[in-house]
């Protein structure tokens, strides 16, 4: 069975406190654990403000993980999504090589440094 990258991003309600977020999240990991993905980076965007209100709220907790997994965990992950109430929001979607790689270099930080390196010039 083929391997092919992904990222998936949520927003959890701001209704929730830093233990209930934190437990959230680690509810999605086990998931993406149980079913043989593997967690390539994960990135805690925070609280932030919704570009249009979702559910009567304006704001929610971002979250971001970059996963290398069987087609047939994403099933199982959005599922898990649509189960749980605290989720307003999600989208997964698979990474062609020029994402993943872009990837890699932002989590580098090539992107901050070529920033600075303009900020001095």
């Amino acid at each position: 069975m083929e391997l092919k990258n992904y990222e998936t991003v949520f927003i959890l309600t701001p209704l929730l406190n830093e233990v209930q977020m934190q437990e959230t999240v680690e509810k999605f990991r086990q998931v993406l654990k149980e079913n043989s993905a593997d967690i390539i980076h994960e990135e805690n965007w925070g609280l932030r403000k919704l570009a249009y209100p979702i559910q009567k709220k304006s704001t929610g907790f971002y979250h971001l993980i970059e996963f290398k997994a069987p087609g047939s965990v994403v099933d199982q992950l959005e599922l898990t999504y649509r189960r749980d109430e605290k989720v307003v929001r999600f989208l997964t979607t698979v990474l062609d090589k020029h994402a993943v790689a872009y990837n890699e270099r932002r989590r580098n930080g090539e992107f901050k440094q070529a920033k600075k390196e303009e900020v001095k010039g």
